[in-house]
């Protein structure tokens, strides 16, 4: 067990890392041109924002939290979503105050204790957005084209864009009273945990995973049935916002998503080349959030996707990233004195922003030269005495095989022009 990393998490290893880099660094200019500003709350939060903020009857809560008592005895969960501690970090620096819409983004672990599979990690990683401040559907519409033109610039196709509306609490009231009704007869053909949310939530049930409660929910009440006036207004002006953006739509009356703090406008952007798990990325509106986490009333709307879901699409399209691969230069050096030589020409260009290594193992030249392919050095150069007494070596490119005699005090320049 010591040397096995926890069921349900991942090593990320040198070999991957370089394409998760590429695409937080797409995320973080992609956001820039929405102007949507990084935000990096803590990996933990006080349970009691998590219950409150998540929903007491969503399965996050009462089955995939990881909750422990820390040495003051206080409740701590570990980040299990996003959107909770971001809209406590806007309560608590009093972000409410400054001009709105405020939005943010954020890239972190997210903790689930479920069951592990592929794309669905107990540790995972999650980029999303909030827009605090904002009733507008322009908004919704703009949370969503954040998302599809992430894809659209990694050159992800088929995906499928699913809304939702599922109200406020006005339409929501009557709403739960004609599910209730229609789930009544069919109590005893309900999970344990769909009993319990019978009275509390019955929303939630539309969202259970288990294979009785998924047949009993199949012909209930289509909640679009009982949109109040506002909400029907709000979901036709996010449909309108969303034909002005050419975006092809589904209309999906059995989205609900899995957390209770959703109001109105709900979506998921699906692909169905990677299995069951093939929601992608999924959002909505939670106007009420804000003021339940003991901040003002202000209206939110945010999503979050799943990162290693991501690499899996990726995957599946064989859609290659355009990582730089290797290191820009090696040195290999023949005795000790070229040894020194060349850790100072490394250190060098280094500081002038060039990827530089040397050997660190006491290696033959011939291996010095195979590890040098080995990691993709794009170049290499080998230093010796008669180097280092003339002042010159020989740069040769890996790709090409072509070698060129250039000055030592030149190198940084020349690889600055060919690089």
């Amino acid at each position: 067990m010591l040397t096995k990393a926890p069921r349900g998490t991942k090593d990320i290893l040198p070999s991957e890392s370089k394409k998760w880099q590429y695409i937080e660094d797409m995320i973080r200019k992609h956001c820039d041109l929405y102007g949507i500003k990084e935000i990096r709350t803590p990996m933990f939060e006080h349970t009691e924002l998590v219950q409150r903020g998540v929903g007491e009857t969503t399965d996050i809560v009462q089955k995939e939290m990881y909750t422990f008592l820390d040495r003051g005895n206080r409740s701590i969960t570990l980040k299990p979503e996003g959107t909770a501690p971001a809209v406590r970090a806007f309560i608590e620096n009093n972000l409410y105050n400054e001009a709105q819409p405020t939005k943010l983004f954020y890239i972190t672990p997210i903790f689930r204790y479920e069951r592990p599979q592929a794309g669905r990690l107990r540790e995972h990683h999650q980029f999303g957005i909030e827009i605090f401040g904002s009733k507008e559907p322009s908004c919704d519409a703009e949370a969503i084209s954040v998302a599809m033109e992430l894809f659209n610039k990694l050159g992800i196709k088929n995906l499928e864009l699913n809304i939702n509306s599922i109200g406020c609490p006005v339409c929501r009231k009557e709403y739960n009273k004609a599910l209730k009704e229609y789930l009544r007869p069919n109590l005893d053909k309900l999970c344990d945990t769909c009993r319990d949310r019978f009275e509390r939530n019955p929303l939630r049930i539309l969202d259970c995973k288990v294979e009785s409660c998924q047949k009993v929910a199949k012909d209930a009440p289509i909640i679009l049935d009982y949109l109040c006036d506002e909400c029907k207004q709000h979901f036709e002006g996010l449909k309108k916002y969303l034909d002005a953006l050419q975006y092809k739509y589904n209309v999906n009356p059995r989205i609900v998503r899995g957390l209770d703090y959703y109001t109105k406008t709900v979506f998921e952007i699906v692909y169905n080349g990677i299995g069951s798990q093939g929601t992608v990325c999924g959002g909505g509106r939670y106007d009420g959030l804000i003021e339940e986490c003991g901040g003002p009333s202000m209206p939110a709307v945010g999503f979050g996707m799943g990162i290693e879901r991501l690499m899996l699409v990726l995957e599946d399209q064989n859609i290659e990233l355009d990582t730089k691969a290797g290191i820009d230069i090696f040195i290999a050096a023949l005795g000790e004195n070229a040894g020194i030589e060349a850790f100072k020409i490394v250190f060098k260009l280094r500081k002038d922003g060039i990827s530089a290594d040397n050997d660190h193992m006491g290696r033959s030249l011939k291996s010095q030269m195979k590890y040098a392919d080995k990691i993709n050095a794009r170049f290499t150069a080998i230093l010796g005495d008669n180097e280092i007494s003339s002042g010159k070596i020989i740069l040769k490119n890996m790709s090409s095989g072509e070698q060129n005699e250039v000055a030592i005090d030149k190198l940084s320049d020349i690889l600055k022009k060919i690089l």
